[in-house]
């Protein structure tokens, strides 16, 4: 159901691009003796493809189609759980496929050796030309925030290759002598020169002797993991400040905010229904997009700023410590776990997007004859929008530069188009709703619980009324207490278009209350104070550089009730997720 049943609805969403069936793609299912069509749901297909050619109708049944992907795909994302020696279940992939990912992990590294030594020097300065006029507006700016010392770092909740707690990481005293150079350690360790006690207790780490970034598996689908890299706590901290100047210029620039997208992907699925209708817009999707990027691409970027050059070097990690591979030196720019790998993974798609699009007007593009395309094209992540009638030359281009396009997720000669987790044919949302989780037997799985209300939810606005009947049955067994809900409450309950309901109310606040189940998920204790208490707080404040305010308080007045105030005393991502039944707020 995972593996064979979810490559034959990626089978069949090839078909719908491509408008007709082959029936040698599906290996693992019967096929009828006379149309060609697999036995298996031949009912809807025979609904969408003619049974007598295989080819798609000029107007098929859009139920049909939905109710295919529905039945073929709900469970390419599902994590299994897996006993492991200690006896903690977890959701993991077999270790045999864990190892083939780390060894593809090291081959993607030769492949972009390779492809760095065989492209041509005039691809590379056409690439420089493109993307200097798209971004170089955007990277003087940067440059000019790191030259007056305006960014503002940042650390994380997660986890760092040092193993650092989280609070720990605010008390950091290891920096390297490539970070120092542009962003000096007094200006970035200590709140000022009061606290400065650098001189006895900073290390300097020489580039031979920096740590390597640590590569490890998250689960993805059971098929193949998520490869992600944790950055050591110093360089994440710098990344952090140069990736919040860089979202924050792109967002303020009339241009550049239509084209590329950091936090909102609701352009990129509009512009696919809209493609899906008219079939003027193409959208790809590219393999290892991230593992991909080449170091080489990303300095050619930024050769017209050397400044920023130097600031994005210093924080770039070089070695990677691969399971069963050992230390390996890197040619791509990051992985994913840098914050600056969807930054400049997004500039560079771009700059290929519209280096494809100059090679087939067969004309140098300039800043008038780009603004043309501010409503066709538009890069997020490894999602690409680009017009249909120049799809081909930068399917090319990403080929020239090393960049795999997945055919199975690239769709343009056809009525169907996909982007950013939403499907869509001849403008309708054909999207499904996916199982994450095996359903929970028991009250004390917390995370089976919590994704299984969320699995009723989302089962409910999709309109699958029966499924999301089986679960409130399923789920009302187990808790007992499962009310109706409003989406913004904090309760786990049934959520309806009849709105909620509530058994009493706030002897405080004569507000309604509802008995349920709400999670608890405390962040591990991780004491903070002196020092590093204050310089946490001080970043935690707004600030009046470029941009914004900081995440924390963005919308937010200071003071807000939003805010943690336990967080130097508690800190991190919860170790563990629990239900605790009471009485919440509905809605």
């Amino acid at each position: 159901m995972a593996i064979t049943l979810a490559n034959y609805g990626k089978v069949i969403q090839k078909w719908l691009d491509q408008g007709f069936v082959v029936p040698s793609d599906v290996t693992s299912f019967r096929k009828h003796r006379r149309s060609g069509l697999p036995v298996f749901l031949r009912g809807f297909l025979e609904r969408v493809f003619d049974p007598t050619s295989g080819v798609l109708f000029e107007h098929p049944d859009i139920e049909a189609i939905y109710a295919i992907r529905q039945l073929t795909l709900s469970f390419s994302k599902i994590a299994l759980p897996r006993e492991d020696p200690k006896g903690s279940a977890h959701a993991v992939v077999s270790p045999r496929r864990e190892r083939r990912a780390m060894s593809e992990y090291v081959k993607c590294e030769q492949e972009i050796r390779r492809n760095d030594s065989l492209l041509d020097e005039a691809y590379m300065a056409d690439f420089q030309r493109v993307g200097n006029l798209l971004f170089g507006d955007l990277l003087d700016i940067v440059a000019r925030e790191v030259h007056w010392c305006r960014t503002v770092p940042k650390h994380g909740p997660g986890a760092v290759a040092d193993r650092l707690s989280s609070n720990a990481k605010y008390n950091l005293r290891t920096w390297t002598t490539r970070l120092e150079s542009v962003f000096p350690a007094r200006e970035h360790l200590i709140v000022n020169d009061r606290f400065n006690d650098l001189d006895e207790t900073l290390t300097l780490l020489e580039p031979g002797a920096e740590m390597p970034v640590r590569v490890i598996t998250v689960p993805k689908t059971l098929k193949t993991p998520r490869i992600i890299a944790i950055e050591p706590a110093c360089m994440q901290y710098a990344q952090q400040s140069l990736m919040r100047v860089i979202v924050d210029v792109v967002k303020e620039d009339d241009f550049l905010s239509h084209i590329v997208g950091f936090d909102d992907q609701e352009p990129n699925r509009q512009m696919a229904s809209r493609g899906s209708l008219s079939g003027d817009l193409a959208t790809l999707d590219l393999s290892e997009a991230s593992d991909r990027v080449s170091n080489q691409h990303v300095r050619a970027l930024l050769s017209g700023v050397p400044d920023l050059l130097q600031a994005v070097d210093a924080c770039r990690s070089r070695k990677a410590d691969v399971p069963g591979h050992g230390i390996i030196r890197l040619a791509k720019f990051a992985s994913m776990g840098s914050a600056l790998c969807f930054p400049f993974e997004a500039m560079v798609f771009t700059t290929l997007c519209f280096l494809g699009i100059e090679r087939e007007l067969n004309t140098p593009l300039t800043h008038d004859s780009v603004l043309q395309f501010r409503d066709s094209v538009r890069v997020f992540g490894d999602d690409i929008i680009v017009p249909r009638d120049y799809v081909l030359s930068v399917v090319n281009e990403l080929h020239l530069f090393g960049y795999v396009v997945n055919d199975g997720k690239s769709f343009w000669t056809g009525r169907f188009r996909e982007s950013c987790g939403r499907e869509y044919f001849e403008g309708q949302d054909v999207s499904i709703v996916k199982v994450n989780e095996v359903l929970p037997t028991q009250r004390q799985d917390a995370t089976g619980i919590i994704a299984s209300v969320s699995l009723r939810n989302r089962l409910y606005w999709a309109g699958l009324w029966k499924s999301a009947a089986f679960m409130d049955d399923y789920l009302g067994n187990l808790l007992l207490e499962f009310p109706n809900v409003a989406p913004t409450s904090p309760v786990l309950g049934r959520e309806s278009a009849l709105g909620y309901q509530f058994q009493r109310l706030d002897p405080n606040y004569h507000s309604p209350l509802v008995r349920g189940y709400r999670v608890v998920a405390k962040s591990p204790f991780d004491q903070l104070d002196g020092a590093g208490a204050l310089l946490k707080c001080l970043l935690r404040k707004p600030w009046f550089g470029f941009g914004q305010w900081p995440e924390p308080y963005l919308g937010a007045s200071f003071g807000d009730a939003n805010v943690d105030n336990e967080h130097l005393e508690r800190s991190g991502r919860p170790e563990h997720v629990g239900i605790k039944l009471g009485y919440g707020s509905p809605f």
